[in-house]
């Protein structure tokens, strides 16, 4: 789904306008990235978190060249599934 449909998606089950919905869409989309980018944690209790992890250096390898490289360490976005995300899911 893209976000166009998405936004047509919100639109229709809130009765909001599209414009509104992608307001709405765009502030959520920013609130998550600034908190993250804080370092802080996201929870929606049912829905999921979203959450900064670290990844840790390690050993890859160039395909074309074979050549053995050290991949930096660096901070993630992760998002967990809730319970009641997990449950809809399989239910489908």
């Amino acid at each position: 789904m893209s976000k166009e449909e998405l936004i047509k998606a919100m639109s229709q089950k809130s009765g909001l306008t599209k414009k509104d919905c992608e307001k709405a869409l765009n502030v959520l989309t920013d609130v998550i990235t600034e908190t993250l980018a804080r370092g802080e944690k996201i929870q929606l209790v049912g829905f999921g978190s979203f959450e900064v992890r670290q990844r840790a250096e390690r050993k890859g390898r160039n395909p074309q060249t074979k050549e053995e490289i050290i991949i930096p360490a660096t901070k993630v976005p992760v998002f967990k599934a809730g319970k009641m995300l997990k449950q809809a899911v399989v239910a489908k």
